[in-house]
């Protein structure tokens, strides 16, 4: 690994390797026999002692039961996989983490919270200059981790309206989109999430300008959230949140209901 890029390397995962390593110790182990007894690799378990690499999920799982950690290790895994993300999103998904509600407007591709695996890798697999085949199971790891606000207690009430020219678009084989649009329909069935589709009409509506997200923190905090070209920004002024919100209803008010983006969603698989 290069210099720059290690100096780039996220504190999160130098904080949890450091960690590890204490624990490690404490329990009269060296690497390679932790590496044997939790499944992983000798260069795996010092890459990530080392902060090189972020441990996932079910490396700490396994870490914790063999060191008997009693959770210390799995209190930093969401932000060791925070740390993963872009470095533009971070501070975005800090907030989104602990939202009360979210509701977002995605005119071309299918939001990141709704992605399946194979799609989200589509994207990343997509960049523009291309990404190396470990930052893109990396990216692709973050978003699914992100996953989690979607089932977590207490729930946030959320609300996707996507453009059918999203829906549409062909992000990946056949196959992808397919279960794509599957992942759609099983997820707007959750009682805290409502999915609609902006139906590909001509005429002007309120969300033209391009995409964005309005969010309420449980401390009932307000914020928005705009993002172009890998470049995010977190929208604190209220007047400019409040127009945010405006333009969110007026958005829901013109798209299909749930009921109906659900049976065009469904029109879409049965046409692969």
């Amino acid at each position: 690994m290069k210099a720059k890029e290690e100096a780039d390397l996220p504190g999160a995962w130098s904080a949890y390797g450091r960690l590890l390593q204490h624990l490690r110790k404490q329990a009269g182990l060296n690497q390679q026999a932790l590496g044997e007894a939790i499944g992983y690799s000798l260069e795996l378990v010092a890459s990530v002692e080392q902060g090189r690499r972020p441990a996932k999920a079910a490396f700490t799982t396994a870490a914790e039961r063999v060191l008997e950690a009693r959770g210390v290790l799995e209190v930093l895994q969401d932000e060791v996989d925070r740390a993963k993300l872009p470095q533009f999103f971070r501070n975005f998904a800090l907030i989104e983490a602990e939202v009360a509600s979210r509701f977002s407007y995605d005119p071309l591709l299918v939001p990141g919270l709704l992605q399946t695996e194979a799609y989200a890798r589509a994207v990343f697999a997509g960049h523009c200059p291309p990404l190396s085949e470990e930052i893109v199971d990396r990216h692709t790891e973050a978003r699914l981790s992100r996953q989690k606000l979607l089932t977590r207690v207490p729930l946030a009430e959320l609300s996707f309206i996507i453009s059918e020219e999203a829906l549409r678009n062909p992000v990946g084989e056949a196959e992808v989109m397919r279960g794509q649009w599957q992942r759609l329909v099983e997820v707007g069935e959750l009682r805290n999430v409502e999915v609609q589709v902006m139906p590909a009409e001509p005429g002007f509506h309120a969300g033209l300008n391009g995409p964005f997200v309005v969010l309420e923190t449980r401390e009932h905090q307000h914020f928005g959230y705009v993002e172009s070209q890998e470049v995010g920004c977190v929208v604190r002024d209220p007047a400019e949140v409040s127009a945010f919100g405006l333009r969110y209803g007026k958005l829901r008010s013109q798209a299909l209901n749930g009921a109906e983006s659900a049976r065009l969603i469904e029109r879409l698989v049965g046409e692969t």
